[in-house]
């Protein structure tokens, strides 16, 4: 039997930034696209609510936002109920996030509905014991799961369950925007994401006395949530660099493209912190290379698969800047052809291919 109505369970869902909700919006709206009723249970992650009933009202997707309320445990609870009301109107349920993970192994065992876990990364190196068995018990729950990267994958383990490799995909609209801007203004790098250790600004902003003294006029752009925004002012400070970086704050969907496409190279040097957040993918590497933007990555992550060596550009140490500074260099002797295969790698992850490998998973459970 076909499963058309499916309840997607996810720990994050825009306005508001973060890759998981980008994910989530993403995925519901390509399988309504695809004649799926689709419905979106996720958290109300602003005060008044006001800014996301404004985003839902204009969706092909139900959105079922539970309040944040203190103590966490009630909302917890309301969560919970709220589940359990949907997923009985529901052919498929879909999880995506550590709690949501834990949320829809408690509906498998209820219901025996049809039951994916969305896996990005984050949710497979939590630190505490309690936290990893939870974790194991409810991917074991799942009829399959899903992973967004090879890495990934390799952290699931041998826990039985199916677990099926698809990458995140790249909804970005490329028209309408200014052509590229000629690099005699000044390389210009950009990264895109919560300004946290994992997302590993400070790696690049550790390496740019070095990349300074090939490009003199070298800039770095710092674009989303200023979460540890003091931290990274003091280190620039620290190495003189500070003339050399602008911090953008986040920025909506529709600006981020614009001012993408302003830039020259997408840098993203992500490293695993000491409490298991890791990057499990890195989709805004791929939304830059849409744009025409080569990118410079970690080795050791998700990045691996966002990445096509000396293809859509390189994977480097992120605590070696000598490494950083030959991939900078290499890219920007071939600009242009790097430019065009990244335009051309970034092809292989739009939603429309990617939906089809979603559906056939659904299917065969």
């Amino acid at each position: 039997m076909k499963s058309n109505k499916v309840l997607l369970i996810t720990s994050e869902f825009p306005p508001q930034p973060g890759g998981i909700g980008t994910h989530a919006y993403q995925l519901g709206t390509a399988l309504a696209a695809e004649g799926k009723m689709v419905t979106v249970l996720c958290d109300q992650r602003s005060k008044d609510g006001i800014e996301e009933s404004t985003f839902d009202a204009l969706l092909k997707v139900t959105v079922n936002r539970t309040k944040r309320i203190t103590p966490l445990f009630i909302t917890f609870f309301n969560r919970i109920n709220k589940a359990i009301s949907l997923a009985r109107k529901h052919d498929v349920v879909l999880v995506s996030g550590k709690f949501s993970l834990w949320t829809g192994a408690i509906l498998k065992r209820v219901f025996k509905k049809k039951s994916i876990a969305i896996l990005h990364g984050s949710e497979l190196l939590l630190p505490g014991k309690i936290e990893k068995r939870l974790t194991s018990w409810a991917i074991k729950q799942m009829d399959a799961c899903i992973s967004v990267s090879k890495y990934t994958a390799s952290l699931v383990g041998t826990l039985q369950t199916p677990n099926f490799i698809i990458p995140n995909g790249c909804m970005i609209d490329c028209s309408n925007l200014p052509p590229q801007k000629k690099m005699s203004q000044g390389i210009s790098l950009v990264t895109v994401g919560n300004l946290t250790q994992r997302k590993g600004q400070h790696n690049v902003i550790t390496a740019l006395p070095l990349l300074l003294k090939r490009y003199p006029k070298l800039q770095y752009k710092v674009i989303g949530i200023p979460t540890e925004i003091d931290r990274l002012q003091a280190l620039a400070y620290e190495l003189d660099v500070s003339s050399h970086i602008s911090f953008m704050g986040r920025v909506s969907e529709n600006e981020k493209p614009h001012l993408l496409k302003e830039q020259d190279v997408f840098i993203m040097l992500s490293e695993q912190t000491s409490t298991g957040d890791v990057e499990g993918f890195g989709i805004a590497v791929i939304e830059a290379n849409a744009l025409g933007l080569p990118a410079i990555g970690s080795k050791g992550c998700g990045i691996e698969d966002a990445i096509k060596e000396d293809y859509s550009g390189f994977l480097v140490d992120p605590h070696d800047p000598e490494s950083i500074d030959k991939a900078l260099e290499n890219i920007i002797l071939n600009y242009d052809q790097f430019s065009e295969n990244a335009k051309k790698w970034a092809s292989n992850f739009e939603w429309p291919l990617l939906i089809k490998k979603y559906l056939e998973v659904i299917e065969s459970i």
